[in-house]
């Protein structure tokens, strides 16, 4: 078994060499730049962590590890049209780099160069992979179909959002994980239960992101705290605010969220504030740690050895007391 860290390096080098340099270079160029722009890398980690972890040679999954990659990055490309954003990872966006119209093209392109990546496995071994993928990638459409109805609803529930981050992220940090033990040849038992140790390890990264969004350091996240309040998202905090708070806090905090008129420090702060005071920041770091409690109980159920079940578990509470 590998360092996290080692993982990353062989990966990277392994992007390194999937070079992306074809005609026409409109279609290409863009494809190598969001491939290029960094991101941690965590879910083709899980899916080499996952084929070591059931004995495989964890080199066996790099190209699959490597498909996981490019979907994630061509969903980040076509989110960002959806959202308008400028920004992806500190560099301009695809479809402001270049414009809308590649954007759309590159990221098909993506989609369908994600699919080939599983073509250099044996045919059962190809089918497993496929049936997995394609289940995921569908999953990962309706969490953000789910996401963009949520914007003009104010009656979203805590279970319909929990729902909405487990197919928009949740899902193929499982799959990823799902995959590696397919690749090792792993029992298909030990197939889901992988696969189920991914899903709320996932929910929990998600949930902690929520909260880092709004509580995180901005020289460490690198990102700008409290996009999510600008935005008016209903995230966890926000909905765990509405269930504890009084009659005039969740009033203030539906106001805040309606308004157009409140400058946006001023607006981060109160919300902050409110979630504070209100116990929704409290309730969200509660509902990280049972989560990743959640994912640890399903190590019981692997066959696989103590330590390497430590080796996940180390890897879980890395995630958990994350700072970006």
């Amino acid at each position: 078994m590998l360092s996290v860290e080692e993982y990353q390096k062989e990966f990277l080098s392994f992007l390194q060499d999937y070079t992306i340099v074809k005609e026409p270079k409109g279609l290409y160029d863009p494809i190598q730049y969001i491939m290029k722009l960094g991101g941690k890398r965590l879910r083709p980690v899980l899916t080499l962590m996952s084929a070591d972890i059931f004995e495989g040679n964890y080199k066996e999954g790099l190209n699959a590890a490597l498909a996981v990659e490019v979907f994630h990055n061509f969903t980040l490309v076509h989110d960002d049209i959806m959202d308008d954003a400028p920004l992806r990872r500190g560099k301009k966006t695809v479809h402001e780099k270049w414009d809308i119209n590649t954007g759309i093209l590159s990221g098909d392109a993506m989609l369908i160069m994600a699919y080939q990546l599983f073509e250099s496995y044996p045919p059962e071994v190809y089918k497993s992979l496929n049936q997995t993928f394609s289940k995921t990638a569908l999953e990962v459409c309706e969490g953000q179909q789910y996401d963009v109805d949520f914007e003009t609803r104010n009656d979203v529930t805590i279970p319909e959002y929990l729902k909405m981050i487990e197919y928009k992220t949740s899902v193929l940090v499982a799959a990823a994980m799902k995959m590696g033990a397919i690749i090792s040849g792993a029992s298909e038992e030990d197939q889901e239960n992988i696969y189920e140790f991914g899903r709320n390890l996932g929910l929990a990264f998600q949930l902690q992101d929520d909260y880092l969004d709004a509580f995180g350091d901005p020289k460490i996240f690198g990102k700008q705290v409290g996009g999510d309040i600008i935005e008016n998202k209903k995230t966890y905090l926000y909905l765990k605010a509405l269930e504890f708070g009084s009659n005039n806090e969740t009033k203030q905090l539906i106001n805040l969220f309606n308004s157009e008129t409140t400058k946006k420090d001023e607006k981060i702060n109160v919300v902050k504030e409110l979630f504070e005071s209100i116990g929704a920041a409290n309730a969200t770091k509660e509902a990280v740690k049972d989560y990743t409690n959640k994912a640890f109980t399903v190590l019981d159920t692997l066959s696989i050895s103590e330590e390497r079940k430590q080796l996940l578990k180390d890897f879980g509470n890395s995630l958990m007391s994350r700072t970006v």
